[in-house]
C-alpha cells in the first residue's frame, strides 16, 4: 500500500470535523491522522506530530486560529496550513495571509475544492477565491511600489475576473503549472512584506 499524505484537523465543530475526516479518508490519496477541537491542542499536538498538511479553522474556542497559525509556522515554516473557515472578510484573510497561511477555503465551498485545494498546496499552488484575489490585488496598489512582477499582477488580475487557472494559462499563453507557481510567489511576497507587526497592522488596517 502507497503512503498516504497525512492531514490534521483543528475545528471545534464536532459535526463538520467528524465529516472532513470522513471525506479526507474516503479518498485513496489522504488520511486524517488527527482531529483537535481547540487552538492550544491543535499548536502542541500538529508541532509534536507534524502532518503533510493541516486544515485550521480561525474561529476556535480558546482562541484565534491565526494564533495557532503563526506559532506552529514558527516552529514547522515549511508546513502548508489551509485556514478553512465560514469567515470571508478583510481582516480575518489578511491576517491569516500574515501569519503564514497557504490558501483560504470557505466552510461553504463544495467537496471537490477543499480536496482540491489540498492538492493544490501539495503541488506548489496557493488556493485563492475570486474575492480574496481582489483583496490582495487592492492591498498591492495601495503601496507605492509594488513587489510583484508584471506577470505575477496579470495572473492575479485575471483571477479576480473570475477565471479558473487553465482560462489563465490560456489567455497568458503559460502553462496551469505556471500559473500556480506565480499564485504561490505572491503568497510569499505577501508574507515577506508582512513579517514585522507594523506592515502586517498596516494591512489590516489598510494604511498601505
Amino acid at each position: 500500500m502507497k503512503n498516504l499524505i497525512t492531514v490534521s484537523l483543528v475545528e471545534d465543530d464536532l459535526d463538520i470535523c467528524s465529516s472532513l475526516a470522513k471525506l479526507i479518508n474516503n479518498t485513496n490519496v489522504f488520511t486524517c491522522i488527527h482531529q483537535y477541537h481547540d487552538c492550544q491542542s491543535g499548536v502542541e499536538g500538529i508541532v509534536k506530530d507534524p502532518p503533510n498538511i493541516v486544515l485550521m479553522d480561525i474561529g476556535l474556542p480558546d482562541r484565534s486560529g491565526i494564533e495557532g497559525i503563526s506559532e506552529i509556522r514558527a516552529k514547522l515554516p515549511d508546513l502548508n496550513i489551509i485556514v478553512l473557515t465560514a469567515h470571508e472578510n478583510d481582516d480575518y484573510v489578511f491576517n491569516a495571509l500574515c501569519a503564514g497561511a497557504s490558501g483560504y477555503i470557505i466552510k461553504e465551498a463544495s467537496t471537490e475544492r477543499i480536496l482540491g485545494a489540498i492538492h493544490e498546496v501539495l503541488n506548489g499552488g496557493a488556493p485563492m477565491s475570486t474575492q480574496i484575489a481582489r483583496m490582495v490585488v487592492k492591498s498591492f496598489q495601495r503601496k507605492n511600489t509594488t513587489t510583484l512582477s508584471p506577470r505575477e499582477m496579470e495572473v492575479l488580475n485575471e483571477l479576480c475576473t473570475g477565471k479558473s487557472y487553465k482560462m489563465i494559462a490560456d489567455v497568458l499563453f503559460i502553462s496551469e503549472e505556471t500559473v500556480r507557481r506565480h499564485l504561490k510567489s505572491i503568497y510569499k511576497k505577501l508574507h515577506v512584506s508582512s513579517k514585522s507587526e507594523a506592515v502586517a497592522k498596516a494591512l489590516k488596517e489598510r494604511l498601505i
